[in-house]
């Protein structure tokens, strides 16, 4: 059962000014895409009720089948810490990807198979937890702002300041995802150069993919800051 309603959604992108909402979703290559919505269509996405293209997406279908829909899973709503323009706040909901009857799980969407398994091995009598361990490189930008192939420092295994430079992002990186409702167990400087790690609790594994693919925009969107 999910912790949060229709009307939960909608009640909180009000009181804290939700104006922009992102549909995303995961391709065969584990990338994450999005369909971005406004406030207004909010209630029609929660209704599972927004297409979107899917033969632009590498793997996913020919365009005589293109309308697809995607079906968001209330518990993954959350806003982002750092994206506000003007007072007004940008949120998400990762969505599973169903075919154009809108009632069949698109078998493409890695979401809707790893589900498949879980339920799989729910009737055996499994459960499946996930704790990643997730590891990233920090690279300085050249003039033009675009990353090169020089590490961000040379520091290593549990290095503190002035070799780790980064223990201010990771700082960073770490309340933005307890902002989003994860929860980082520690981080630190890995052995490379410009290498780092955060560590979050684990979860069931569709939870836990759900999660990794939110701390990897959360890492990126940071660092680019």
């Amino acid at each position: 059962m999910s912790k949060y309603t229709k009307e939960d959604i909608i009640k909180s992108a009000q009181e804290n000014n939700v104006e922009f909402i992102r549909l995303q979703f995961t391709d065969m290559f584990g990338i994450m895409k999005n369909v971005a919505i406004t406030l207004s269509q909010l209630e029609k996405a929660l209704d599972n009720d927004c297409m979107f293209d899917g033969s632009s997406i590498d793997g996913f279908v020919r365009i005589d089948e293109s309308d697809m829909y995607l079906h968001p899973d209330y518990d993954t709503w959350t806003i982002f810490p750092w994206r506000k323009h003007q007072n007004a706040q940008t949120a998400r909901l990762i969505c599973s990807v169903y075919k154009s009857d809108n009632e069949t799980p698109f078998l493409g969407d890695p979401r809707n198979v790893l589900q498949k398994v879980m339920d799989e091995a729910a009737e055996m009598g499994f459960g499946f937890n996930v704790g990643p361990e997730c590891e990233f490189f920090l690279f300085k930008l050249d003039e033009n702002g675009n990353p090169t192939r020089i590490p961000m420092d040379h520091g290593g295994y549990f290095d503190i300041a002035p070799l780790d430079k980064a223990e201010n992002i990771r700082r960073e990186i770490c309340f933005a995802m307890e902002d989003m409702g994860l929860r980082p167990q520690h981080s630190h400087h890995e052995s490379g150069f410009g290498q780092n790690e955060v560590d979050f609790m684990y979860s069931t594994a569709l939870k836990s993919a759900d999660n990794l693919n939110t701390f990897k925009s959360t890492v990126k969107a940071i660092a680019d800051r």
